[in-house]
């Protein structure tokens, strides 16, 4: 059975106003299926709910979309975006929709106000992105795309800090929350947002979405959300804090379907791993860390593989895998 990990799970805002929302980053798997939206604001008056209602909407395993900038409450535009990507249109198909067809009553219906980030599968599988920022945004302010995801920001201090989230994202390895995890890090220094320049902190609100492809609507694998902070409080140290907290609870799930025998191995270690992991990777490494095997192809399938470690040297060793479903190291020894 599936765990769910919940952190500050809010309800949706039900009242009637505007917001100005800043950098955020929409993003795909084609490995996992797995869809998530991650993003961070310097918004006041917004308490404890954050922006993780109010921004970003995901439909498991088809897409997701991201609207900030002169947004509605409720975000009648994004509620739009997800009913268009219902009944099958393309990410640019969604943004030329919304451009005709603004529904937001701030700054009277104009979509130029506006900033979308949309990504998300076509029918065979394969992941498509758009973005748009209307040119009466805020600056600075930009939506940039990549093959699978797109990042965008308004009142931003620069440049800057989509190049951070756009080169943290490409470059780290690992889970898609990984990645986004990363993103928002590349944006955590003073005035990212250029309202909480001041404060030195790059936002007052910060979150992390992850759906798995089968996930119910509403109820993903991972809701991390931290709601509005005081002044000088870094909502982005915050929300790692819950996911290394995640992290920890899924590393412990992860190492019970994961087992070596016999341990001390002569020669060949076998892994057996329940039916729901997918090894992608394994490195050993020995006890001065340095690594003596890697290996991204096992002998055979079905939750039991084998290792031929018989060039290895007496002594302990640490196997790490790198799975679907996130990292772990096991410890074994060597005759």
């Amino acid at each position: 059975m599936k765990k769910i990990y919940l952190f500050a799970l809010v309800g949706l805002l039900t009242i009637t106003g505007y917001s100005q929302d800043t950098f955020s980053i929409i993003a795909v798997d084609p490995a996992t299926g797995e869809i998530g939206s991650a993003g961070a604001s310097c918004v006041t008056g917004i308490g404890s709910q954050g922006i993780i209602d109010i921004i970003t909407k995901i439909i498991p395993g088809r897409g997701g979309v991201n609207s900030q900038a002169y947004v509605c409450i409720p975000n009648t535009n994004l509620n739009n975006a997800i009913d268009q990507m219902g009944m099958g249109a393309s990410p640019s198909e969604i943004i030329d929709y919304l451009i005709a067809n603004d529904a937001c009553a701030s700054q009277n219906f104009d979509p130029e106000f506006r900033q979308y980030g949309i990504a998300d599968f076509d029918e065979m599988g394969m992941p498509r992105t758009a973005g748009f920022t209307g040119n009466m945004a805020d600056d600075y302010k930009e939506d940039r795309q990549g093959a699978t995801f797109s990042v965008q920001g308004n009142i931003l201090l620069n440049q800057t800090v989509i190049d951070n989230m756009e080169d943290n994202f490409n470059t780290t390895t690992g889970t898609l929350a990984d990645k986004l995890m990363a993103a928002l890090q590349g944006a955590n220094f003073p005035g990212a947002d250029a309202r909480c320049l001041a404060a030195g902190t790059s936002s007052t609100t910060a979150y992390l979405l992850v759906y798995k492809a089968d996930d119910d609507p509403n109820d993903p694998y991972i809701r991390l959300n931290v709601g509005q902070q005081a002044s000088g409080v870094e909502p982005i140290d915050l929300l790692q804090m819950q996911y290394d907290a995640f992290l920890s609870v899924n590393e412990a799930n992860l190492k019970s379907k994961l087992s070596l025998y016999p341990n001390p191995v002569a020669t060949t270690l076998q892994i057996t791993s329940d039916s729901s992991i997918v090894i992608n990777g394994l490195q050993v490494y020995g006890i001065q860390g340095k690594m003596v095997h890697s290996q991204a192809e096992f002998s055979s399938g079905n939750g039991n593989h084998t290792v031929d470690l018989g060039h290895l040297k007496s002594g302990v060793y640490f196997a790490k895998f790198n799975t679907n479903q996130g990292a772990t190291t096991l410890r074994f020894v060597k005759k």
